[in-house]
C-alpha cells in the first residue's frame, strides 16, 4: 500500500481537513497490528504444534484476538481457562499476558511440560514487582482489574501490592509507610489516563518512585500516538481488534477523547451503515493482537463503499523482535514466521 510519509508533527500542525464530500478517503495508520510480543506468542504455539503435534494446550487466550485463537484452535491448539483442564503430564503454553507464581507451582505439581510465551515486557513488570517487594516497598499497580496480565502481576507480591484503576482509587489509598512506595503499570494502558493517575500519586505521595523505564509497551504507545496524530485529519476511526483487547480499546478511547467517533471491530462484518454515514475521510488502525489480513479485508470493504483514495500515514517506524523461549529457539526455521 502506498505511503504518504505523514509525520506526527505534520498531522498535528495541519489541523482539521476540509470535507468536500466529492471523494472518499481512507487514512491507514502505521504502525498498526501485531507487536513483537504477539508475534512471539503466536510463533510459540505454531512451532510447538509443528514440533510436538496436536494437541497442545494453551492456558487462556494466547493473545486477545478471536480470529487468532480460532485459527490456532483449528491447527490443534486446545485453549483452557485453568490448568485443571489439562491432562497431567501434558504440554501447556502460558499466554503472552503472563501468569502468577501460583500457576507455575500448580503446573509443576501436575508435572506439566510448560512452554512460556509471556511477553518479555510483561516479564519485566513481574521482575520489578518481585524486586520492590523484597526491598519492602508498597507497590501501587496501575491497571484494569481482572485483566489476565494484572492478575499475573498481582500474584508476584500479593501482600505488597495494591491495584488502582483511576484517580479516585488513588484518593482512597491509605499507605502504612509513604516513604517506601513505588508504582508499576499494566503494559497496555492509555498513556493519558496513566499520566493522570501518576500525577495524582505524586501529589499524594511525593516520595513515590517508578520503574527506570516506563512499563507501558512501545507498541501500545506508538499506536496511541498515531491515533492522536491522525484524529484531526479524519471524521471517524475504525479499530480492528477484539472487545477483550485492552490496547485496542484504549485506541478507541484516545480517539473519542480527541472528539472523533471511533469504533472497535472484530472484522469488516461488524461495520454498521451508520458508522460511515456522512463520513468522507475514515482512518483505520489495528490493535497489537489483530492480524493484518483483517485490516486488508476492512480496506476492501471500504473501497466497495466508495472509499477509493488510500493514504498510509506512518507515524513512527517499528523494528522490534523478541527471541523465542530457549527450548524453541533452535526450531524456528521450521516455521514460516509472520512478522509485525
Amino acid at each position: 500500500m502506498p505511503s504518504a510519509g505523514l509525520s506526527y508533527d505534520t498531522a498535528v500542525s495541519s489541523g482539521p481537513i476540509p470535507f468536500s464530500g466529492l471523494q472518499k478517503k481512507i487514512i491507514l495508520l502505521k504502525p498498526r497490528g501485531f507487536c513483537a510480543g504477539v508475534v512471539r506468542a503466536i510463533d510459540v504455539v505454531k512451532i510447538a504444534l509443528d514440533l510436538y503435534g496436536a494437541p497442545i494446550y494453551v492456558r487462556k487466550e494466547i493473545v486477545h484476538n478471536r480470529h487468532v485463537v480460532d485459527e490456532l484452535r483449528r491447527a490443534g491448539a486446545v485453549f483452557v481457562e485453568e490448568l485443571s483442564e489439562v491432562p497431567e503430564g501434558a504440554r501447556v503454553i502460558f499466554s503472552a499476558h503472563g501468569v502468577s507464581p501460583a500457576v507455575r507451582t500448580e503446573a509443576k505439581e501436575r508435572r506439566l511440560q510448560v512452554i512460556d510465551a509471556t511477553c518479555p515486557l510483561v516479564t519485566k513488570v513481574h521482575l520489578e514487582a518481585v524486586r520492590f517487594a523484597k526491598q519492602g516497598y508498597t507497590i501501587i499497580l496501575i491497571g484494569h482489574r481482572d485483566h489476565d496480565e494484572v492478575t499475573g502481576t498481582l500474584g508476584e507480591a500479593p501482600e505488597n501490592t495494591i491495584l488502582v484503576s483511576d484517580v479516585e482509587d488513588v484518593d482512597r489509598l491509605h499507605i502504612k509507610d509513604p516513604d517506601r512506595i513505588v508504582y508499576l503499570t499494566q503494559t497496555t494502558l492509555s498513556l493519558d489516563e496513566t499520566k493522570d493517575i501518576v500525577t495524582r500519586l505524586l501529589e499524594r505521595f511525593p516520595k513515590i518512585v517508578g520503574p527506570k523505564t516506563q512499563d507501558i509497551c512501545y507498541a501500545t504507545e506508538n499506536r496511541q500516538l498515531a491515533v492522536k496524530a491522525v484524529a484531526p485529519l479524519c471524521q471517524a476511526l475504525l479499530v480492528v481488534g477484539s472487545q477483550n483487547s485492552s490496547n485496542s480499546r484504549r485506541l478507541v478511547e484516545v480517539c473519542q477523547k480527541a472528539g472523533v467517533p471511533a469504533y472497535l471491530l472484530d472484522d469488516s462484518t461488524e461495520i454498521e451503515p451508520e458508522m460511515l454515514e456522512g463520513i468522507d475521510t475514515v482512518a483505520v488502525t489495528a490493535g497489537a493482537s489483530a492480524p493484518e489480513h483483517l485490516v486488508e479485508e476492512l480496506i476492501d470493504h471500504l473501497r466497495s463503499k466508495g472509499y477509493t483514495d488510500l493514504e498510509e500515514a506512518e507515524i513512527k517506524e517499528e523494528d522490534v523482535r523478541f527471541t523465542l523461549p530457549s527450548d524453541l529457539e533452535s526450531f524456528k526455521p521450521r516455521l514460516h514466521r509472520v512478522r509485525a
